[in-house]
């Protein structure tokens, strides 16, 4: 399969309440909103959508419709996730999980959206060389 473009739909009890979160503090645009829809984009990553759905409604599958986000982790990777983790303590964004420096190569922390997601915001360093000895690596 060759795909054109690649985005990902998530449903959201508060459609607007999302979308306000990835603008506010990841810098997304919308490109389209019809209320119980909004379709986002971000500058840097234009062939990428990141959409919301109103969780209930009826333009998706029955069995889908009311289903909660459990187990989806969205990753943005950024070139200093120390000062991207201060900025959205400025503003209130509540953090999941502190910053902290990975032995595999990562500077990590996350934050939760509004609709149930978790965000992970992370920075490649440089990793740990007993650690990546003791994998065999």
């Amino acid at each position: 399969m060759r795909f054109t473009k690649f985005g990902t739909a998530l449903l959201s009890h508060d459609v607007a309440a999302s979308t306000r979160f990835y603008v506010d503090h990841f810098g997304f645009t919308a490109l389209a909103d019809l209320g119980w829809y909004v379709s986002l984009q971000h500058p840097q990553h234009p062939d990428f959508t990141l959409d919301f759905v109103e969780r209930g409604h009826e333009s998706m599958p029955p069995d889908f419709r009311f289903q909660e986000a459990g187990g989806t982790l969205l990753g943005f990777l950024v070139e200093d996730a120390g000062a991207e983790e201060a900025t959205l303590r400025e503003h209130g964004v509540p953090i999941a999980a502190p910053l902290r420096d990975e032995p595999w190569g990562q500077r990590r922390f996350n934050v939760w959206s509004p609709e149930g997601v978790l965000i992970e915001v992370l920075q490649n360093i440089a990793p740990d060389p007993e650690w990546m000895a003791a994998q065999g690596l």
